[in-house]
């Protein structure tokens, strides 16, 4: 790579980016798209997308219309019977299930970054209704202000109960909420004291449940006054969520987190390249919806230093694979096999969520994978193009399976629809040799050629 994000123009960085002749908009470009902003996207999506153009396709991800609307209906039905058992495992499987088949890509992706951000574990909640919630509550900021999301996830019954927020009182304050508001929510290590957590903690105080909602007890609230981050006042919690969004940080961690989840998993990023978005989210007063739509249709977006530079976590490995071939499968089953990689929606390992990046590959994770693909691939509950087969699939794409030589056409079909990179020469000419041996069914044939593209490195990327 000629430059690095260290000498790149942030004015350029974040300019919209131009289809050129030498980068066209195209099935890759569209590709990289609903990868980022999304999970996946099928043969026939990325062909109407190269047809729209990438502003139109942008504007469909973000605000997909009716279709929208009749499944979000349907989920909610599933999800009473979900919460009839009160197992947060089955709803983790309902949310994959949403994942594979939404209209709302990029709502629900973003989702799970705020799921990530504000990390709550059934594991210790162990209660689907306040999950359940929760999770509603993120969806409806995922593309929103974060202004009022911190608010109401400061009074979200699973977060009190996550933080020990219920045993918060002006006697002896506990500090975990407090803590996690400046560190991991709004403002990252270093931009606070120890003296500022125990005085917003005193804010906190009398912050209760009654009966599974949330409720201010004033007999147990601290009204003095307190002094955190250059403010003194007798602040409750809304007045400190207040001052902390008010502290210059805020937007450059949010800017940061956002460039991680959506460009690159670079470990260290320039100041000057963050500071155009955090001053959009200062501008904007937290609107996170325009900041995504200015990354996802930048000049850093679609360049070199944006595709294939990040690592799938297990769910887009995973939920990528079914969108992209039309897919549907045993969400249960596949709900075991994601917290076997390290990724069980609803059950984060810990305040920090999930790491992500490099972390989510090493030598047990990438045989896992490999593992979990073979599963999806042979699972007699698995479907393709409703219920049609693997064939079907590619056959209804163009792809003509009998012809001779048609296994070029087929890898060259898959590195468009699936990869983020291209595989180098050999590795593509042993993957046409594989698609090229005659075996029988059709179905058998494809399964080992996906099953071997996706244990690739290149099919780690994103």
């Amino acid at each position: 790579m000629a430059t690095s994000l260290q000498t790149l123009d942030p004015g350029w960085a974040w300019s919209a980016w131009m289809p050129t002749a030498e980068q066209p908009w195209s099935r890759t470009t569209a590709a990289h798209l609903y990868r980022r902003l999304g999970f996946g996207a099928n043969w026939n999506e990325l062909n109407e997308s190269v047809e729209k153009g990438p502003q139109a396709t942008l504007e469909r991800l973000l605000q997909p219309g009716e279709a929208a609307t009749a499944f979000d209906n349907r989920m909610e039905t599933l999800a009473a019977s979900v919460l009839a058992t009160n197992n947060a495992e089955r709803l983790s499987a309902w949310w994959l299930y949403r994942m594979i088949g939404t209209p709302s890509q990029a709502r629900e992706k973003l989702t799970l970054f705020w799921h990530g951000h504000f990390a709550t574990s059934a594991a210790k909640v162990e209660d689907s209704d306040m999950m359940l919630a929760q999770y509603r509550l993120l969806r409806k900021y995922a593309l929103g202000s974060f202004r009022p999301l911190v608010q109401e996830i400061s009074r979200d019954p699973a977060m009190l109960m996550w933080l020990d927020s219920t045993v918060n009182r002006r006697s002896h304050p506990n500090e975990n909420y407090a803590r996690e508001l400046m560190e991991l929510f709004c403002l990252g290590v270093g931009n606070y004291t120890e003296r500022d957590i125990q005085e917003v903690a005193r804010a906190f105080t009398g912050w209760e449940l009654r009966l599974g909602r949330f409720q201010f007890n004033r007999f147990y609230h601290d009204p003095r006054p307190k002094s955190f981050l250059g403010r003194t006042g007798p602040f409750d919690g809304d007045d400190a969520v207040r001052i902390v969004l008010d502290q210059p940080a805020a937007p450059r961690f949010l800017a940061r987190k956002l460039f991680k989840y959506l460009v690159a998993d670079e470990p260290e990023l320039p100041a000057n390249l963050l500071e155009p978005l955090a001053q959009m989210i200062r501008e904007f007063d937290f609107d996170m919806g325009r900041v995504v739509q200015t990354i996802c249709r930048s000049n850093l977006f679609y360049s070199p230093h944006s595709v294939g530079r990040k690592i799938r976590s297990p769910v887009e490995f995973a939920v990528g694979l079914l969108r992209s071939l039309q897919g549907t499968t045993n969400v249960y089953r596949l709900a075991e096999g994601l917290k076997d990689l390290g990724q069980a929606v609803f059950y984060p390992p810990n305040v920090k969520g999930w790491d992500g990046g490099r972390t989510w590959i090493n030598s047990s994770t990438l045989l896992g994978r490999a593992n979990l693909t073979q599963q999806l691939l042979r699972a007699e509950e698995t479907r393709f193009a409703g219920g049609k087969g693997l064939a079907e699939v590619f056959r209804s794409s163009g792809v003509d399976l009998e012809a001779s030589g048609s296994g070029e056409q087929l890898i060259d079909h898959l590195t468009e629809l699936l990869l983020a990179v291209p595989p180098s020469p050999a590795v593509r000419a042993s993957l046409i040799d594989l698609a090229d041996q005659k075996i029988t069914p059709a179905d058998k044939r494809l399964a080992r050629v996906l099953h071997a593209l996706c244990a690739l490195p290149e099919y780690q990327l994103g």
